[in-house]
């Protein structure tokens, strides 16, 4: 298990049931194989420093995490298919 830091936005015009089911399947995504989310801060609805897709806000979350690398791995390939993901970064927190 690897520590992973993870940064992604939601489209802002999702509803709020809508928004929490995202959330949760792609949290869901990480805690296969024994992985678990330590901690998550949701920085709420933010304007874009740029317009991006037409869009200029988005719902912010940052999540802490121990998962596999085959467990991010699949995190990036579906939050990349995913059209209510804005974008998304992953950090790993173990390489120094």
């Amino acid at each position: 298990m690897r520590n992973y830091e993870i940064m992604y936005i939601v489209k802002a015009s999702l509803e709020e049931a809508a928004r929490q089911e995202l959330v949760t399947s792609l949290h869901a995504l990480l805690t296969v194989e024994g992985g678990s989310v330590k901690h998550v801060d949701e920085w709420g609805l933010r304007e874009f420093a740029y317009p991006i897709d037409d869009m200029t806000k988005g719902y912010y979350s940052v999540i802490k995490v121990e998962a596999t690398p085959a467990a991010v791995k699949e995190f990036d390939r579906l939050a990349r298919i995913n059209t209510n993901v804005v974008r998304f970064l992953v950090l790993n927190l173990d390489e120094k």
